[in-house]
């Protein structure tokens, strides 16, 4: 099995370009479905076709910094450590997902669903590290990213699509201990009340709460959902001492 990076970022620059107006609209489908347009051709799913200046600025970013060179390095150096026998070959796209101008995207659904429900994309050997126009960007953050991405899809396609919320935690666990660079920037937290949370609800398989769990209840007031007393730092701490890095 192997991952291969597929440039996008050029190609969605000069769409950018474009006026505001159909054409730009149907050449970013003949982008996603190609001419027959009867399934995924590229997956740019994430990306706001529509994506006003800002968004162009931010692409300008990534190519400023060469993202898709670091992703590529990570690609060959994670390749070297799972070279195996299958000869499966998966594409790695870089998605820039509008989360501030457009208000296409909003960033914790569409980073719950980039994390975890990537069955479709797996099965069409497609892999999608995500970036956010809200956020700043290093040649850390890529790698990071890419790495990150590239562990889950690893992960999901050995293992079933998560269903409870111990499936989940145990995604995030073998992400983190397989990353080079873990994010290990955080607060010291109390971890009791999350300890004790997960202990009860373990086995739920309930959307809000699994939601909750990984964005905290600031993320769940704002959509409407149920909170648990939970905030993003106490999950993100929790799969840190679960996976033995803090």
């Amino acid at each position: 099995m192997q991952f291969v990076l597929s440039p996008i970022l050029d190609q969605m620059e000069d769409l950018y370009l474009l006026p505001h107006n159909k054409t730009r609209f149907e050449k970013y489908l003949l982008l996603l479905q190609g001419y027959q347009g009867e399934d995924l051709q590229l997956p740019i799913g994430a990306y706001n076709p529509m994506g006003n200046e800002n968004t162009l600025l931010k692409l300008r970013e990534l190519l400023k910094l060469d993202a898709e060179a670091l992703a590529a390095e990570v690609l060959d150096k994670i390749n070297n450590q799972i070279a195996g026998n299958e000869s499966r070959e998966i594409s790695v796209v870089l998605n820039l997902v509008d989360d501030v101008g457009g208000a296409w995207s909003h960033r914790h659904t569409t980073g719950f669903s980039n994390s975890f429900r990537l069955e479709a994309l797996i099965k069409r050997n497609f892999c999608t590290p995500c970036f956010w126009t809200s956020e700043n960007y290093t040649m850390e953050k890529i790698k990071n990213r890419t790495e990150s991405q590239v562990y889950r899809c690893l992960y999901q396609i050995k293992n079933a699509v998560p269903q409870t919320l111990h499936d989940h935690v145990e995604q995030e666990i073998y992400v983190l201990r397989n990353l080079a660079r873990p994010d290990l920037d955080l607060k010291k937290q109390d971890l009791s009340k999350v300890e004790q949370h997960y202990l009860e609800n373990g086995d739920s398989e309930d959307y809000n709460l699994i939601f909750n769990f990984f964005y905290g209840d600031a993320a769940s007031q704002s959509l409407g959902f149920k909170t648990y007393g939970v905030n993003s730092e106490m999950g993100r701490s929790f799969l840190l001492s679960k996976s033995g890095l803090l």
